[in-house]
């Protein structure tokens, strides 16, 4: 009887020991799992362990419902075009359903501050009621403006920053280095939009994708005339066999007179923009300084007189 008991107890001593090693090595498999994860570079909080995580990730679930269902009712024929904009202005995270649903939320806020706003100042019905479809529509399309806004933005930082790329893409690849490993010290020595999308690259390569398919993933991403001819300058030189360094001095100096281009494009125009400005706030006021004094010594002239 003590013999059946003891090989009961070590039987038993064994089977915890056994499901203990195997929740721990369960747990050792989603660590390592999770650092290959951290070495392609798409290492993150969760959205609840974030401050008002759990807040954001309520609103994100509200916008996307919202979203799906105005989606399903309306259609989803510029759903490629917004998703386009979202990945100009770097919200990759955010799907054009939920974008949706956040404008519609917006709509609804902007609504919302109107009456309390009416019913706090008491103004006339007539008002309110006039007030509320400009709300609904300041609230619809004021996040469209921002993304358009966020992503004009962005997308003339790369265009501004390219040329230093393309320096630094011609002294490493003629000091004997190849191409990916030329991008990948020029994303670490660049910061900004640019940079962000020299990492996305190089982790899609890391991944498996070819390098042409990397970059054409980014033109998709970054559709400006200086990534164009970037990203296509450097596919036919691969297909033609031409020397990468050769392309990018040429390139460089392009981009170089297109960035100058554009300054004098814009100091054309700074005439034309400081005009309204210029007759309705400050002419008026140089008007009144000078004139002023004038009028009065003619009023009093008159008047004694």
């Amino acid at each position: 009887m003590i013999l059946l008991l003891l090989v009961g107890l070590l039987l038993g001593a064994c089977a915890v020991t056994l499901v203990a090693r195997a929740f721990g090595m369960t747990r050792t498999r989603t660590v390592e799992a999770l650092g290959t994860i951290e070495s392609y570079g798409f290492a993150g909080a969760r959205a609840e362990d974030e401050p008002g995580g759990s807040l954001r990730a309520s609103l994100d679930g509200v916008a996307n419902a919202i979203g799906g269902i105005i989606a399903g009712r309306l259609g989803v024929a510029k759903e490629p075009e917004l998703r386009n904009q979202l990945m100009a202005a770097g919200l990759y995270s955010v799907t054009p359903r939920k974008f949706v649903g956040y404008r519609a939320l917006s709509a609804f806020t902007a609504l919302a501050v109107w009456v309390w706003f009416g019913s706090v100042e008491s103004l006339p019905g007539a008002v309110v009621v006039i007030g509320v479809p400009v709300s609904l529509l300041l609230g619809w399309t004021g996040p469209l403006s921002f993304l358009k806004r966020k992503a004009d933005s962005r997308l003339a930082k790369i265009d501004y920053d390219l040329p230093e790329l393309i320096d630094l893409l011609v002294v490493t690849v003629e000091a004997g280095l190849g191409f990916n490993a030329s991008l990948q010290i020029a994303s670490g020595r660049l910061g900004g939009p640019l940079g962000q999308e020299l990492r996305l690259a190089l982790q899609e390569q890391s991944m498996g994708l070819g390098t042409t398919d990397a970059l054409r993933n980014m033109l998709t991403r970054c559709e400006t005339p200086a990534m164009r001819s970037f990203v296509r300058s450097i596919l036919q030189g691969e297909t033609l066999g031409v020397s990468i360094g050769q392309i990018m001095r040429t390139l460089a100096v392009e981009m170089r007179k297109r960035r100058r281009q554009g300054a004098e494009e814009r100091a054309h125009k700074a005439p034309v923009k400081i005009l309204f400005p210029l007759i309705f706030l400050i002419f008026p006021a140089m008007f009144v300084v000078l004139l002023a004094p004038a009028i009065f010594s003619f009023l009093d002239a008159f008047a004694n007189g």
